[in-house]
């Protein structure tokens, strides 16, 4: 595997701090060794940095070079999979689970704040709706919304509210929640690293993990040096390609996005004057929201395997164009794809793969949440307290024989089922 740089993302030209760690060279030790640089890897090197542990961060890439760098930057609370997991805790299982879904926005918050991390961090968001069922589910989390006392505000808007917000009669309907938000996630991501830095940790990029050595202490092993540990955490996620016994466990899915030019300020009175983000429901789904100078983001899922930035140009413009016919002049600046992690249950798998290795990966779309959560879980069981991590690990995951190496027709089938389901 040759490292490789960012993607030309809009992110990756705006970001604040371009990351040039050494890559690893010669014997080292550590606590714990945390496996790739992404949300879930910094978070969990983050808490444990933050509790006195010696941790050491080794990348293939850059910081954040995967999933939790090319995003659509939308905060999104709860988990996938939620009703499976509250079914197997039991009579309190439906409270728990919503306590843990909106865990990862608490963290977020929490970290911004302490780390004075200048990520573009705003609140708002819209859950639009296409079809009458879209309204049955928004009312029904209105409902949970309520029941749980909820501590940001929330509103359901009907189809000419919706417009009038959104500047689009493309939708029937929305739910307004102030709980929700976005950010620039590899801001975000690079942030946090920073701060895990500041703290003691040691990053390592650019170096390709060969294999694991297990033991009492296990050896993490690249080209040009190793880690011995007493803890290894695994959080490479869809781009995870070192422990062969994950490979079949998660379905990579890509996912695109395109940043157009700036919208004026007329355009932005029109189409998004609270800067809120927004998202259909489908799972073939779509996205979009404004940067903070004020680009439209619009991304969506679609079933192609390249990463041509003019390509997904092409595929995504008519998309766009259709939600915002009036924006046919906009010129779209940047391009770029990525890959999330979707499990077969939904439900994101942590758990242990011997006595002193852990992994953590599948957030099926809800990742820039469900990641800081993760790390958190993670830096707990690596402490030794294992509640939350037997939680998860005790759902069986539906295993996929050979997902890497049939991946394009699986994901084709895969997304022609959900365009279905989507339509119904």
């Amino acid at each position: 595997m040759i490292p490789e740089q960012h993607t030309s993302s809009y992110y990756a030209a705006s970001v604040n701090h371009v990351t040039d760690y050494p890559a690893l060279s010669g014997q080292h030790n550590a606590d714990v060794c945390v496996i790739g640089a992404g949300f879930t890897g910094i978070s969990t090197a983050l808490y444990l940095a933050e509790r006195g542990y010696k941790v050491h961060i080794i990348e293939a890439n850059r910081i954040g070079w995967g999933a939790s760098g090319r995003n659509g930057g939308q905060i999104i609370g709860g988990i996938a999979g939620a009703t499976r997991l509250a079914k197997k805790i039991g009579a309190d299982g439906e409270r728990m689970m919503w306590d843990l879904g909106w865990a990862g926005h608490d963290i977020i918050r929490e970290r911004v704040k302490t780390y004075n991390i200048d990520c573009d961090l705003k609140w708002g968001y819209l859950d639009v709706a296409i079809k009458p069922r879209h309204l049955k589910n928004q009312e029904e989390e209105l409902e949970r919304l309520a029941r749980y006392n909820f501590p940001h505000s929330y509103t359901s808007l009907s189809a000419s509210e919706t417009q009038e917000l959104i500047g689009t009669s493309a939708y029937i309907g929305s739910l307004l929640n102030n709980g929700n938000g976005h950010l620039h996630p590899l801001n975000l991501c690079i942030g946090e690293a920073r701060a895990a830095v500041s703290l003691g940790a040691v990053i390592s990029e650019q170096s390709p993990v060969l294999r694991i050595d297990r033991g009492d202490k296990a050896t993490v092993v690249t080209e040009h040096g190793s880690v011995t540990a007493d803890s290894v955490v695994l959080a490479g996620n869809a781009y995870h390609l070192v422990e062969p016994k994950l490979r079949n466990h998660v379905v990579p899915v890509n996912s695109f996005i395109i940043a157009t030019e700036p919208l004026s300020a007329a355009q932005i009175e029109e189409l998004n004057p609270r800067d809120i983000a927004v998202c259909d429901p489908n799972f073939v789904l779509e996205y979009f929201r404004l940067s903070a100078d004020k680009r439209l983001l619009f991304g969506g899922r679609c079933n192609h395997f390249g990463f041509d930035p003019d390509k997904i140009k092409a595929m995504l413009r008519p998309k766009m164009l259709r939600i915002y016919p009036q924006l046919t002049d906009l010129a779209i600046d940047f391009a770029w794809g990525g890959t999330i992690g979707v499990t077969v249950t939904r439900v994101p798998q942590l758990g242990k793969l011997d006595k002193n290795i852990y992994f953590s990966q599948g957030y099926s779309g809800h990742g820039v949440n469900v990641t800081h959560l993760a790390g958190q879980i993670m830096a707990d069981a690596v402490g030794g307290t294992m509640e939350r991590l037997d939680l998860f690990s005790g759902m069986r995951p539906l295993v996929i024989p050979g997902m890497r190496s049939l991946k394009i027709p699986l994901v084709s089938l895969g997304m022609a089922y959900y365009k279905i389901k989507d339509q119904l």
